[in-house]
């Protein structure tokens, strides 16, 4: 039974044509159905839904026609994702696709132990105990992971590039990440290198990341790093809408947040780990056990500026940031 207070976006099946009468009562093989299980809402998610659904097509199935998917959405409600996962599960769906960060997969592994998973988190997928290796992952899981968290160093380093005067930076995590702590010590480190100012703020929800963007005033916070935690992403808006209001410089880790008028990124492609991921789903419908699948990780990332941000925020970009950047957006 699907949840009646999440939107269901499952399209109907086109009307068999006509068949001979002795054929008519011949049963039809059943339609797979994959069960989408995301922390994020339709909305935010849209881009990384058509991504998934273009890795399917790749692998001939497509949505509506030989496909069906059962949609999930906790829209930033974490503790949602493991009822959610149990529901798909007693609504025996073919596969599930673990979406949206690291909940989402350990809520879909706790549910299941024989439905196959396709996740596609930012973090180590060993060292979380989702699976036993990158090549073998072994089970009824696999994936892709978006490595995200790992560059925070790079990302303030980036900002210090922009402008050497800043004294007072800052990193923004939800305390509930598993890899916030880690996160933490590497930005830490980073500034500790430089002998400026550090602080450390927190938000696991709308109202405090309010209160942590006027603490950052209050601090005098010139610089700051946003977490690559899945929760920020469904709150892009907000985020980029309270940078320009207090004018701070923010370092984000997608391309979705400059797109909608943030300074600066530098992080994987979340668009093309999710088409990935959707090959992934395919092979497995098509056959391919999943645990026969390697983990698939990045290989290149991509540094974007918004120039239209940095004028409004009365900056001029260096020309060593501008020649390594891979796309400018003006």
């Amino acid at each position: 039974m699907i949840t009646l207070r999440r939107r269901d976006f499952i399209k109907g099946v086109v009307s068999l044509p006509v068949v001979w009468p002795a054929l008519a009562h011949a049963q039809q093989p059943a339609m797979s159905v994959i069960g989408w299980l995301s922390s994020g809402t339709p909305r935010t998610f849209s881009k990384f839904l058509k991504a998934f659904q273009q890795g399917l097509q790749e692998q001939g199935f497509v949505e509506g026609r030989n496909l069906a998917i059962k949609y999930q959405w906790a829209e930033g409600h974490f503790d949602d994702l493991d009822a959610m996962a149990r529901e798909l599960v007693a609504d025996r769906v073919t596969l599930i696709a673990a979406t949206g960060g690291t909940r989402s997969a350990q809520a879909a592994k706790n549910a299941t132990a024989t439905i196959p998973i396709v996740f596609v988190l930012g973090v180590d997928p060993v060292k979380l105990g989702l699976v036993t290796s990158f090549n073998k992952p072994d089970g009824n899981i696999t994936g892709i992971t978006i490595i995200a968290n790992e560059l925070a160093t790079k990302r303030l380093k980036l900002l210090y590039d922009l402008d050497p005067g800043i004294r007072n930076a800052a990193i923004l995590v939800n305390p509930e990440s598993p890899t916030a702590d880690v996160e933490i010590e590497s930005e830490k480190a980073a500034a500790g290198s430089t002998g400026r100012p550090f602080f450390v703020l927190e938000a696991g929800s709308s109202g405090e990341i309010d209160t942590a963007f006027a603490s950052a005033v209050e601090k005098q916070v010139r610089a700051l790093v946003i977490s690559p935690d899945p929760f920020f992403m469904t709150r892009r808006a907000q985020i980029v809408g309270l940078a320009a209001n207090y004018k701070i410089l923010v370092m984000y880790a997608f391309r979705e947040f400059v797109d909608d008028g943030g300074l600066m990124s530098y992080g994987p492609s979340l668009a093309s780990g999710y088409r990935v991921a959707g090959v992934y789903a395919g092979r497995i419908l098509n056959g391919t056990k999943p645990g026969d699948l390697p983990i698939e990780a990045p290989v290149a990332f991509e540094f974007l500026i918004n120039l239209k941000t940095a004028k409004s925020l009365g900056l001029t970009i260096p020309a060593n940031l501008l020649s390594i950047a891979d796309e400018v957006i003006e």
